[in-house]
């Protein structure tokens, strides 16, 4: 399981004395150990939640780095960002920008939408597709160029 990964890699991090990885994991099996014991009754989380999980966090560095930046904290934003490239490690691959304007393209054609009014209609059917695989403002930002045409 991933969550067994990243805990091994803690150990492995501690003990080279790696600062950056030893905090990001520490972190994200925070943010795990929250999931879990979040709601009713504590479980044990997939690996598809873990990766749902480890992509939230890797957006609130994403942000966070962007936040810093327009602050003028270059340290904390350089900070936020090689936070980001170790979480980045344990997620799937990202899909290139052929790979999603294929996707987006047949999705238009599934569904057979027109105009940008049809947007909510192309991304009930992207969306899944693309699960993880790419940010949702990419996603959008590509059905809307492709409707717009």
């Amino acid at each position: 399981m991933l969550k067994e990964k990243l805990q091994a890699d803690l150990s492995v991090a501690m003990k080279a004395r790696d600062e950056v990885r030893t905090r990001t994991l520490r972190m994200a099996l925070t943010a795990l150990t929250n999931e879990e014991v979040s709601g009713k009754q504590a479980r044990e989380l997939s690996d598809d939640e873990v990766v749902k999980v480890l992509q939230r966090e890797a957006k609130k560095r994403r942000e966070a780095a962007e936040a810093f930046d327009g602050a003028g904290r270059t340290e904390q934003a350089e900070a936020e960002r090689a936070e980001g490239v170790v979480l980045e490690e344990y997620l799937p691959a990202q899909l290139s920008d052929e790979e999603l304007t294929a996707l987006v393209a047949d999705a238009i054609a599934e569904t057979g939408a027109a105009g940008p009014r049809a947007m909510g209609q192309v991304m009930k059917v992207v969306t899944p597709k693309v699960a993880g695989r790419a940010d949702g403002r990419r996603v959008s930002g590509e059905v809307k160029r492709q409707l717009a045409e």
